[in-house]
């Protein structure tokens, strides 16, 4: 099934990406020249830019070199300037063929060859122009300081010792060949200022290597609060090396939660926090598992449960769960995903009820591919519990 599901995603992605630079070409090249040594160097230039697509994570990132990160940085611009150029040249093509409808129902003369080439060579410039504005600003977006989104949610029979318990939490950071130690100590300080009592880190924090990467996670040992730095696994750690980045990061002093359950204490007073791995991977060795994770706790303790995918929610609210925190949708992070995420998932970004309990879902503090957020902006969450 595992092996099935790969492979219908990359057909999937296969014909998206064809599809999708073919209709570039003839919009771009067809439409606006008959020139066949101008098509010729459109249709290789394009080539180059669909195969950069699938090289950009299986190649240039893998060696992690500055050639191999500029050439992913630039393969994955392109997968945010192609998408909103196609988008923008849709409208185009849709807007003159309405025209050309109405046209007819008009009696009308049809549109010259000339002038339909010079409408085609329009279209082409205002789209670019359209690509250009959403790529910029989504690029000056996805850079900028994260908001802080302030919230409080109440935890069913939460003890009074923890009224008030601050629980800051970063999710889907991706540090890899774009972001790298800068924007994490940033980061780290953005956090301290927020005085947390725990810091949660919600899985996919890494795309690269233990030995690429640890150096620049080492940024991660500066997080300070009252009871620690908790990590999970999303799905990116197993694409990164799972076992290796859990050590790692024990090493620098966070603590792995993998389907397990540790008691946070204030004298008498008692909150589970309990971690999960990532919910796609559920039936790997070492994936998701609910049950063990809870296994021998009593449910009428309070619970906070950190689980990657917004997934089997209504299944952790029965096991006496009475918040989860996750992330993995980036909240789509580029209009129009947006909206398509949001129809898809359940539990696509930001607090939501369940019964008595609640889950919130994180947009991320970094970004995935295109190095872009629009409508989407990157977050920390400072999550205070209440009584």
């Amino acid at each position: 099934m595992l092996v099935l599901r790969i492979a219908l995603f990359l057909a999937i992605v296969l014909v998206v990406v064809v599809g999708g630079h073919v209709y570039l070409y003839r919009r771009l090249f067809l439409d606006t020249t008959s020139d066949r040594r101008i098509r010729r160097v459109g249709a290789v230039a394009l080539a180059v830019a669909a195969a950069s697509l699938f090289l950009a994570r299986s190649v240039f990132v893998r060696f992690h070199t500055r050639l191999g990160d500029a050439l992913g940085f630039a393969a994955w611009c392109w997968m945010g300037v192609g998408l909103y150029l196609g988008m923008s040249l849709a409208a185009f093509h849709l807007w003159r063929r309405v025209d050309a409808w109405w046209r007819r129902r008009r009696g009308s003369l049809p549109v010259s060859p000339e002038r339909r080439q010079f409408l085609s060579r329009a279209a082409v410039g205002g789209a670019g122009l359209v690509a250009a504005g959403f790529s910029a600003y989504g690029v000056r977006r996805a850079f900028a300081p994260p908001l802080i989104d302030e919230l409080a949610v109440r935890v069913p029979r939460l003890h009074r010792a923890f009224d008030g318990l601050r629980i800051v939490q970063v999710s889907d950071v991706h540090i890899g060949d774009v972001l790298g130690r800068p924007f994490l100590e940033d980061m780290v300080q953005r956090c301290n200022r927020l005085r947390p009592d725990l810091v949660a880190v919600t899985g996919d924090l890494v795309d690269g290597r233990v030995d690429q990467l640890a150096s620049t996670l080492s940024a991660l040992q500066g997080l300070r609060s009252r009871f620690g730095t908790y990590f999970i696994t999303g799905n990116h750690e197993y694409y990164s090396g799972d076992v290796a980045w859990c050590a790692a990061l024990e090493q620098m002093g966070l603590t792995v939660l993998r389907n397990r359950t540790v008691a946070l204490r204030d004298g008498d007073a008692r909150l589970d926090l309990v971690g999960v791995d990532d919910y796609g991977q559920r039936e790997h060795p070492r994936g998701w598992d609910l049950e063990a994770a809870v296994a021998g706790r009593d449910p009428e303790t309070p619970a906070v449960l950190l689980a990657h995918q917004p997934r089997a929610v209504e299944e952790g609210v029965e096991k006496g769960i009475g918040l989860q925190l996750s992330g993995h949708t980036h909240g789509g992070q580029m209009f129009p995903i947006t909206g398509l995420v949001a129809a898809l998932w359940t539990y696509s970004a930001g607090l939501y009820r369940v019964g008595d309990a609640h889950v919130y879902v994180h947009r991320g503090t970094g970004f995935w591919g295109p190095p872009m957020r629009i409508g989407s902006p990157p977050e920390i969450a400072a999550i205070t519990l209440t009584s």
